[in-house]
């Protein structure tokens, strides 16, 4: 990664160079390490400083080098460790001190991952920044269920909403999103299932529309609930589904006993393994 050299005074000859840094918006993806991008990778390899999400799993958080400093500056509902607005202005002030920085967040920078608001800042302060994009959680951990976002017949596009409540409510145009004939992919959305549920049913959408509730998508943890729109308040409650899950919901979810290859992949796998092992000791 090249390092940038300005002056304050591009004019003044005695003055000496400031050397300005640069820093990476770096999207981690839902998870599986193996997801991460060739450019992601080596941005977290040649860090000198990575600041990173609450949810960038244990498995990418590995691949940074031992001697490489790290911040966790994640957010949990009610709880952020630092403010948006001191954490944007701590980068400003790392990068002109020359140091490469990779801003490490789950999914993609620019879907629900408050990115365009840093990279607005950065420029702001004319302090060189690039996007890396990563999967986010709607397209990763529906393909690892084996739920399609788009299906012919079933669904003619996706919307992907923030289940994030601003000053206590939802601000959704429910009457819409009832109304659409998509794939509908609630973000950060679990303690507000109750409300999606029932709004959605009381703008026309049918309660028995297929759902899923996918926990920790791509990763080896991983756990899919399905059921019915109106069963999924009870469906959390019952599998006891905790933060990061994602809420699907839409006809597509009804293709995941055909479509489910990672289980179907598991299995092919364990008979390999057992009918390997088995000629093995013959």
């Amino acid at each position: 990664m090249s390092i940038q050299r300005i002056s304050q005074h591009p004019s003044t000859s005695q003055k000496q160079p400031i050397e300005v840094g640069m820093v990476d918006l770096v999207g981690a993806g839902p998870g599986d390490p193996e997801l991460l991008t060739l450019k992601a990778l080596r941005s977290i390899e040649q860090a000198d400083l990575v600041l990173y999400d609450r949810l960038v799993s244990e498995e990418i958080l590995a691949l940074i080098p031992s001697n490489t400093k790290t911040i966790y500056v994640g957010k949990a509902k009610a709880n952020h460790c630092i403010p948006q607005e001191q954490l944007n202005l701590y980068m400003v002030d790392k990068a002109k001190q020359g140091l490469r920085i990779c801003r490490l967040k789950g999914g993609d920078p620019f879907v629900f991952g408050r990115g365009s608001e840093e990279l607005s800042v950065l420029h702001e302060h004319e302090v060189p920044a690039r996007v890396i994009p990563g999967i986010t959680a709607a397209s990763g951990c529906t393909s690892y269920a084996g739920i399609p976002l788009t299906h012919r017949g079933l669904a003619t596009g996706c919307s992907f909403i923030t289940g994030h409540k601003q000053d206590g409510k939802l601000d959704i145009d429910w009457a819409q999103l009832a109304q659409l004939d998509h794939t509908l992919v609630f973000y950060m959305g679990l303690s507000s299932l109750p409300e999606i549920s029932q709004q959605l049913q009381r703008f026309g959408k049918s309660a028995k529309t297929p759902a899923a509730l996918i926990e920790k998508g791509c990763q080896n943890d991983q756990r899919v609930v399905t059921g019915q729109l109106d069963q999924l308040p009870t469906l959390a409650s019952e599998h006891q589904l905790q933060s990061p899950t994602l809420i699907v919901i839409g006809e597509v979810v009804s293709l995941r006993e055909q479509l489910n290859w990672l289980s179907k992949l598991d299995a092919t796998q364990n008979q390999f393994e057992l009918e390997n092992s088995a000629a093995l000791s013959a």
